[in-house]
Order: structure tokens, then C-alpha cells, then sequence
């Protein structure tokens, strides 16, 4: 066992190991935490609100400066994994996500709850990176999809524990106390990974000399000389983006402020939410219809979320509105498939830096819709205007534009060139 890790190509079983699956289950760990982190805010948005006098569009930069310093931070991780390996890279790493959350819970003003934010966003930037190249590495290629739906899944555990038991928490302790409780759970992640997580090397790792940073680094500069980079990338900034400024930052706000929902009720709405979560991204990886007809499959999706944005722009009933947001709930896991596309569309020796590429994509998009779409709901207010129904449409057209760029921009010759028969 070693922590040393190599970019290239390695054979893997038909079928991953125990010992493999165990070490998979542990990293998931801290990819859960992150998604608790990411989610928090749709929580704790009324208490920040009260204890800062937060405008939306404050509330919309600090939810977005998670997607920032996550998103940023990646190609450091990807270097990282590259050269010192998974674990070292994660373990060196996560701490910052339970001093961010300290910070955080003790913040006696909004600078110091921006500055725990940030530790936070670094800290968990390895999470699920480490989880798709280690399914890249050690798991049979042809189930990549299957598996990394199979992590999202379970990362998904971190969206539940944002529903119903958080907002539980918030009610009876306040927001302060959900982030010291998140603390302590990365604390304990940090150790399941410190003691059971010991990446298995790779073939050759031994006979490479190791790369400098700066040549790594110039190694993400070819990603984007390759023109279907391109497409991929900015249709990677909304898809999720989309879904989770829902889920993060606006489902709260637009429950309570629409339709007087309570905290608990709220909770109980997100919990639902995160419970499909759970198990639509491991159905898309089943049913991925393989790289002829993905990006079809994908361009659809995405125009269908758009639509369903539109209709939650206009949208006025209780109920209704709901069970829409359940709907997108269902459809949120394609995303998985946009991580297979990416797999198919560039060789197999850059794949990690590929995959955190796509990965950072994500997260600046993240930070970039939650930061405009906070002022765009500043400036609806501002006129008079429903502060809802312009940031559902202006999450909307984002997905329109992106769909529209990656149907049409140069496609990866990796790919096969028309769907067969």
C-alpha cells in the first residue's frame, strides 16, 4: 500500500474488491460533508438574515463563495492527487472545512462568516474529485457512470442531514449550533479516511519520475487547446449549478416567502428533496445510454430543467409548487452522465485532470448563479418586482444559453460520430 499515485492508465478487476468498495465508502464520507456544506444556507438563510441584516444579494455571495473557493481550488487538488496521491492530497486538505465551520459557528460578523466560508469551500474541494478519480483508477471502466452515480447517491446523505435534522437543529439551537454539529463531523471524517482509506498503487508508479507543479499546470492549459473542451466546460458551469441555487440557497426563501412555509417545514421539503437524491443519480448511471447518444440525452435534460424553472417562475400554488420541485429533484441526477461524457471525451492519461477541470467548472458556475442570481433578486425588489420569478427565469435562460453551447460547439473525436441504428 502506498499514497503514491500516477496519472497513467491502470488495469482494474471486472468487479471492485471489498477492500476497495471500504475505502470508497470512507471517502464518500467527506463528499456527504461537502454537500451538507454546500446546502446549508437554504437552512440557516432566515437566522444570517435576522443576525446580520443580510440582503439577498449578501446572501447570494456568501452561499456562492463556497462554489468559488471549491471551485478554484480544483486544479490544485488534480495536481495534487497527480503527484502525492488521493489520500495525502485529502487528508492535508479537509481539515479547513471544521475550522471554517468553527469560524463560522463563532462569526461575530459577516466578514468572519465570509472568511469560514471560504476555509470551508477549500476544505472540502478534494471531496468528490478524490471519489471520481479513485472510481477512474480502481473500478471497471465500462461502469464508470454506474459507480459514480452509486457515490453521488450516498454523498447525497450529506443533503438529507440539511433537511429535517438541521433545520430541527437551527429551531432549538440556532444556525451557530448546525455548523459547530458540522464540525465535528468532518473531525470524524477526517479520521475514518485518516485510518482506513491507503490508496493501492498503480502499475508503473514507481518507474515514472514525478512531475513538477509547473509542468502539471501546463498540463490543464492543453485541456483547454482541445476545442470541445469548451462546450463541456461551460455547459458543466449550469446543469448543476441550476439545481443546487435551488436546493442551496432559494428553496427556503421561496417557501417561506411565497407560501409562509415554516423552518420544520422547509426541512421536511429539502429531506424529500435529498432522499431522491439518494437514488436517481445510480438509475441515470444504469440507464446511460453510452457516449453514441449521451450528449443528446444531456441537451435534453437540460432544456426540460430549464422549462421546469420557467413554470416555477409563474408559479403560484402550494402544492403544485412542491411537487414541481420534487420533479426536478428526479431529473437532477443526469449530471452523472455529464461526468461519463467527460470520461469519453479525452484519453485516458489525462482523466483525473479532466474530471477536476469538469469538477471546478461546476462549482465556479455555483458561485457565479448564486452570486448573480442573489442580484438579480436584489434588483427585482429593488423595482418592485416578484424576487422569485426573476431568479427562476434568470436561472432558466443560463441553462438555455449553456444547452445551446455545448450542442453546438466542436464535440471530442474520441467520440463516435453518429448514434447507431
Amino acid at each position: 500500500m502506498t499514497d503514491a499515485a500516477d496519472p497513467s492508465p491502470a488495469p482494474v478487476p471486472a468487479a471492485p474488491s471489498r477492500a476497495l468498495w471500504a475505502m470508497f465508502l470512507c471517502l464518500l464520507s467527506g463528499f456527504a460533508l461537502s454537500q451538507a456544506f454546500r446546502t446549508v444556507t437554504s437552512i440557516i438563510a432566515v437566522g444570517l438574515e435576522a443576525d446580520f441584516g443580510l440582503s439577498p444579494s449578501s446572501l447570494g455571495a456568501f452561499a456562492g463563495l463556497f462554489g468559488l473557493s471549491f471551485g478554484v481550488t480544483q486544479l490544485l487538488m488534480g495536481i495534487g492527487m497527480d503527484l502525492y496521491g488521493l489520500r495525502r492530497t485529502v487528508l492535508t486538505v479537509f481539515p479547513l472545512a471544521a475550522i471554517g465551520a468553527a469560524v463560522s459557528a463563532s462569526a461575530p460578523s459577516y466578514g468572519w462568516l465570509m472568511l469560514g466560508q471560504l476555509l470551508i469551500g477549500v476544505g472540502c474541494s478534494p471531496a468528490f474529485l478524490a471519489c471520481t478519480v479513485f472510481i477512474a483508477r480502481h473500478f471497471p471502466p465500462q461502469r464508470f457512470a454506474f459507480f459514480s452515480g452509486v457515490g453521488m447517491g450516498v454523498g447525497g446523505l450529506g443533503l438529507i442531514f440539511t433537511g429535517t435534522p438541521l433545520a430541527w437543529i437551527v429551531e432549538h439551537g440556532g444556525w451557530r449550533r448546525g455548523f459547530w454539529v458540522l464540525a465535528v463531523l468532518s473531525l470524524l471524517s477526517w479520521l475514518l479516511i485518516h485510518f482506513r482509506v491507503h490508496e493501492p498503487a498503480l502499475p508503473q508508479a514507481s518507474n515514472r519520475p514525478r512531475e513538477s507543479w509547473g509542468r502539471a499546470a501546463a498540463g490543464f492549459g492543453t485541456l483547454f487547446r482541445m476545442p470541445h473542451t469548451w462546450g463541456i466546460f461551460v455547459l458543466g458551469m449550469c446543469c448543476y449549478a441550476a439545481f443546487l441555487s435551488l436546493r442551496g440557497l432559494w428553496l427556503g426563501p421561496l417557501l417561506s416567502g411565497r407560501f409562509g412555509f415554516s423552518l420544520v417545514e422547509i426541512g421536511h421539503v429539502t429531506l424529500v428533496l435529498s432522499l431522491i437524491a439518494l437514488f436517481v443519480p445510480a438509475c441515470f448511471g444504469r440507464l446511460d445510454p453510452g457516449p453514441a447518444r449521451r450528449r443528446r440525452w444531456i441537451v435534453s435534460l437540460a432544456l426540460l430543467t430549464a422549462g421546469m424553472f420557467v413554470v416555477l417562475a409563474f408559479l403560484q400554488l402550494r402544492v403544485a409548487t412542491v411537487v414541481l420541485i420534487f420533479a426536478m429533484g428526479l431529473l437532477s441526477g443526469y449530471s452523472v452522465l455529464q461526468y461519463a461524457d467527460v470520461r469519453s471525451s479525452y484519453p485516458a492519461e489525462v482523466t483525473g485532470r479532466a474530471l477536476s477541470l469538469y469538477t471546478m467548472s461546476m462549482f465556479l458556475g455555483v458561485a457565479l448563479m448564486q452570486w448573480l442570481t442573489g442580484w438579480v433578486a436584489a434588483w427585482a425588489r429593488h423595482h418592485g418586482d416578484d424576487a422569485f420569478r426573476a431568479v427562476m427565469l434568470c436561472i432558466a435562460g443560463m441553462l438555455v444559453a449553456a444547452s445551446a453551447a455545448f450542442r453546438f460547439l466542436p464535440r471530442s473525436p474520441l467520440l463516435p460520430r453518429r448514434s447507431p441504428p
